[in-house]
């Protein structure tokens, strides 16, 4: 903290915290991205995704999205979900969503295991409420906070068994300790 202050106060600009060299301009960024997309690096083709999905050019997002998710990339499926939910750059798919879903919770991306929970307790009622469950409880497990406060509210309404809350409550407090490191709380 003290060292950023300096750096403001100085007007040095930002550096990177590890080797104090002054962080790139965004046209260097941008090309050092490209050659990552041209190495096929699955990240960099998100990013670049990402950049488009946000500008509005779906249909450039998609294309990025896809070639990432073929290199096996979980946070790409889930954007892909996304695209496949409000048919941005594609026309809406309940199939290829949910099936983007499960790819990005089958690599452990909690935010699609919630958004799993979520479709699977509405889609058919509650007749699909153990499975919804599940999902809430892995996802918890992952450290997601809104599948921690599913289950909650669910035991305060008599639906969660306590040793079942208390499990994902000792899961997800593992898994946000597993995130903490002294470096990260100077």
């Amino acid at each position: 903290l003290a060292n950023t202050m300096r750096l403001m106060e100085a007007s040095l600009g930002q550096v990177c915290p590890f080797c104090r060299k002054p962080a790139p301009t965004e046209e260097e960024s941008a090309k050092y991205t490209m050659k990552r997309v041209a190495a096929n690096d699955p990240v960099a083709m998100c990013q670049k995704g990402a950049k488009f999905y946000v500008e509005g050019d779906h249909s450039s997002a998609f294309e990025y999205f896809t070639k990432a998710a073929k290199l096996g990339d979980v946070e790409t499926h889930n954007h892909l979900s996304v695209l496949y939910h409000d048919g941005h750059g594609v026309d809406r798919n309940e199939k290829k969503e949910m099936y983007h879903l499960e790819e990005a919770a089958i690599g452990d991306h909690p935010r699609a295991r919630y958004n799993l929970a979520l479709i699977e307790g509405r889609r058919y009622g509650y007749g699909r409420y153990d499975r919804a469950t599940k999902h809430y409880i892995i996802a918890a497990g992952q450290g997601h906070d809104g599948s921690l406060n599913w289950l909650v509210e669910n035991h305060k309404r008599g639906l969660i068994k306590k040793e079942v809350l208390d499990a994902a409550l000792r899961a997800h407090q593992a898994a946000v300790d597993a995130t903490k490191s002294p470096q990260r709380d100077a």
